[in-house]
């Protein structure tokens, strides 16, 4: 905390929410682009085939800014944030949204970061409070009855693969962000992409062997969307903010990404934004505020 102190003249938690909210602004177009996309490509190809185009992009900058190579103790965390970020929840993210509306969807996301809170006090780096916990999990609980309210109380298949995304995103974000402590928040993404380059490349070329790249420029704009912001850029302020304000206070500023999401699939896609929504978003913005005051102890 001395340290970040010396480097950021306001508050390292404030500027730690500023960055994630930035992180989150980037991440809520993910779920209306990607259900843009599948609509005419192949999930498998918008779920593995953005990390292949960020992957490229990850390279570039690496080999730009002539980053040294990770040190060995740290290839296991980033193997973990690849299989969670990387593979894990946008195949799974992409495929649930081919049976999903985005809005609804957006709501079963809106479950990350208490996953998150959860993964990273399970591995002993963070110690929230219990005001910190009163405040995570009444914004989820909200959104989850949020949820049922919106779908009539219905469990579908694709929310139990939507949750398997959830659980991935949550390790792969509690682990990057303490990880973006040591090594820089852009440098985590970009060579947790560069460790799934040559494993993606396979898949998504035989999918487009087997179903081929003919789509319509909006499906193309939400390949593009999830590929350059989602998977790539909004990762630069998200991990950057756990850095510096930490893992489980940063996560709660994505409880806001449901309702962002939901605006975003009411501009985009003509999906219906009701009263009910705006007065839960005010809940979920009360609960992190709350969350914000709590104390929490970091060990990383």
């Amino acid at each position: 905390m001395t340290r970040n102190s010396n480097i950021y003249p306001i508050n390292p938690e404030t500027l730690g929410l500023a960055y994630g909210f930035l992180g989150v602004l980037g991440f809520s177009l993910t779920l209306p682009a990607t259900r843009a996309a599948v609509a005419d490509f192949d999930p498998t190809f918008v779920g593995l085939g953005r990390a292949v185009v960020a992957a490229v992009l990850a390279m570039i900058v690496l080999w730009a800014t002539h980053q040294p190579l990770p040190h060995s103790k740290h290839w296991g965390s980033l193997l973990i944030i690849t299989v969670g970020v990387v593979l894990g929840f946008p195949l799974l993210s992409a495929w649930a949204m081919q049976q999903l509306p985005a809005t609804h969807g957006a709501v079963i996301i809106g479950l990350i970061p208490l996953a998150t809170a959860i993964a990273v006090t399970v591995k002993g780096r963070e110690r929230p409070s219990l005001k910190f916990w009163f405040a995570s999990i009444f914004g989820s609980t909200t959104v989850v009855l949020f949820a049922f309210t919106s779908s009539t109380g219905q469990i579908q298949g694709a929310d139990l693969v939507l949750l398997g995304a959830v659980i991935a995103a949550a390790i792969g974000y509690a682990e990057g962000g303490r990880l973006a402590h040591i090594l820089g928040g852009w440098q985590v993404i970009c060579w947790a992409l560069v460790i799934a380059f040559p494993i993606l490349l396979i898949p998504v070329t035989y999918t487009v062997f087997q179903h081929g790249l003919v789509a319509s420029p909006t499906a193309w704009l939400g390949f593009s969307y999830v590929s350059i912001f989602s998977q790539f850029l909004a990762f630069f302020a998200w991990y950057h903010g756990m850095s510096i304000g930490g893992v489980a206070r940063v996560s709660q500023i994505q409880l806001l990404q449901p309702f962002l999401t939901i605006v975003f699939s009411g501009l985009f896609l003509g999906e219906e934004i009701t009263p009910l929504m705006l007065v839960v978003s005010g809940i979920v913005i009360a609960s992190i505020v709350l969350g914000k005051q709590a104390l929490i102890e970091r060990s990383i």
